[in-house]
């Protein structure tokens, strides 16, 4: 089963609904350094735990591209959107991008679509 870490720009309540659902799941806030924790320490736990980066953040992007780092990435391009409706987006998207990560290491999530990146 795949593990997450969840960006500070995005709300702690998608590492509670993803928990729910039996993902191992942690937000920046649950680490020493909390919201200020780095992206080069954020990607360094991805790489050793084998976590997939879930962020709005395109310096994540920007470093996957280059450099192939985090473990796995999934970008959010929504914009700001309200707690309920970022859920019910993850409610609705969220099966297929577990499952493509089976076999991608970089998906988008935007407002109407999945972006699969090869």
């Amino acid at each position: 089963m795949n593990k997450y870490i969840i960006d500070a720009n995005l709300p702690k309540n998608l590492t509670i609904w993803l928990s729910r659902r039996g993902f191992d799941s942690l937000h920046t806030i649950d680490l020493p350094m909390q919201n200020r924790t780095p992206d080069n320490d954020i990607i360094d736990l991805s790489l050793e735990e084998k976590r997939i980066v879930i962020t709005k953040d395109v310096d994540f992007v920007e470093r996957f591209l280059v450099k192939r780092v985090p473990y796995k990435l999934l970008q959010i391009t929504t914009g700001n959107l309200s707690n309920i409706k970022l859920i019910a987006l993850f409610e609705k998207a969220f099966p297929i991008i577990d499952a493509e990560f089976s076999k991608n290491f970089f998906i988008e999530l935007s407002l109407n679509e999945i972006t699969i990146h090869t």
